[in-house]
């Protein structure tokens, strides 16, 4: 069964920059209407989705809807935009990239910085900083003005192909695990599950996992399932021990991130689920880099027992995120398998 690539392309190609998820939330609420029991938003804008179970017992799943992006801070007199980051860039892969403004209406721009042609030796060896660069809209101030404001986001400008095995597409950090949540529903239409599954899609994740703690605080979960993105670097010049996770050779279920240390019971409920079910998974220790999984299993009055499923992917953070198709169906098959197994395993220490 292959995945809906076409779904996927519309959630990775719609913009949302931390706090600014509404163009996202919207897809979502189109997706799963009709797929649950209720349907609410609250005040900070994360969509909580509840498919009833036998039991009152409660599993939160989480899969945070923001993307990296930008904020207008400055307007040149010359008509360029400075602005400030809203989550982690690498900002050697800022150059030559378009961007879209979303002020009154969406507006093209490009990511400028000075010619390396005048640059001094000393430039041209220094790393690139985020305030070396601009947004060139190719308008006077007045134009500008006209349409945009500071505190307007920024989105980067990317859509999503096939390559190979692979999709490649800006912001599969995060939409890959939005819809691979919205697809998890789709396919638990009509089943009977144990517990009671909150399917929770989260905002401002990238700036702090905001999101998934007030979520979490509010709906009290016994059981916290993440889903988000790692690391895959298998990639020319990684060491074995470096890869974090594999294109290709499944899903990755989490151990540890520099947030979490994952409970142990779930981790080893989800290789169990895996093994059984003939899912294909790899083990992740993220030692840089956090998820909500940090929310879903602190922001609780005694804790959760959380874990998380990851879905590799080369080139993080960057506009030519990559992931591998096979992978994504192993992470929605296993996510699926736990919704309707967690009734079955021992939690006991």
């Amino acid at each position: 069964m292959g995945i809906n690539v076409d779904l996927l392309k519309r959630a990775c190609e719609v913009a949302g920059a931390p706090g600014f998820e509404h163009r996202v939330r919207d897809l979502v609420l189109n997706e799963i209407e009709g797929l649950v029991d209720e349907v609410s938003v609250d005040n900070m804008g994360n969509v909580v989705a509840i498919k009833r179970g036998k039991s009152s017992k409660k599993l939160m799943s989480a899969a945070h809807m923001d993307e990296i992006g930008f904020m207008v801070t400055h307007i040149t007199n010359e008509g360029f935009l400075k602005f400030h980051t809203l989550g982690g860039f690498d900002p050697k892969t800022l150059t030559a990239q378009r961007v879209i403004i979303h002020g009154k209406k969406d507006v093209i721009g490009v990511m400028g910085a000075k010619p390396i042609h005048v640059m001094t030796t000393e430039e041209r060896n220094k790393v690139p900083k985020i305030g070396d660069y601009f947004i060139d809209l190719g308008m006077k101030k007045e134009e500008v003005e006209k349409l945009i404001s500071v505190g307007d986001p920024i989105t980067r400008e990317r859509s999503l192909v096939e390559m190979g095995d692979c999709v490649n597409s800006k912001s599969l950090d995060n939409r890959v695990a939005v819809f691979i949540l919205i697809e998890a529903l789709k396919r638990l239409k009509g089943k009977n599950i144990p517990y009671d599954f909150y399917a929770v899609f989260t905002v401002q994740e990238e700036v702090g996992i905001r999101g998934a703690q007030v979520a979490t605080l509010a709906i009290n979960p016994d059981f916290g399932i993440c889903i988000d993105t790692t690391i895959a670097f298998d990639t020319p010049g990684s060491s074995s021990h470096e890869k974090i996770t594999s294109l290709g050779k499944g899903t990755a279920i989490k151990i540890m991130d520099s947030r979490t240390i994952c409970d142990s019971r779930m981790v080893r409920f989800m290789k169990e689920v895996a093994d059984q079910n003939g899912i294909k998974w790899q083990p992740e220790i993220l030692t840089g880099g956090g998820t909500d999984t940090m929310g879903l299993q602190q922001f609780t009055a005694g804790g959760s027992i959380a874990g998380a499923i990851s879905i590799p992917t080369r080139h993080i953070h960057q506009v030519i995120e990559m992931c591998n198709k096979d992978d994504i169906e192993h992470s929605i098959n296993l996510l699926i398998k736990c919704v309707e197994k967690v009734g079955d395993f021992d939690w006991s220490h």
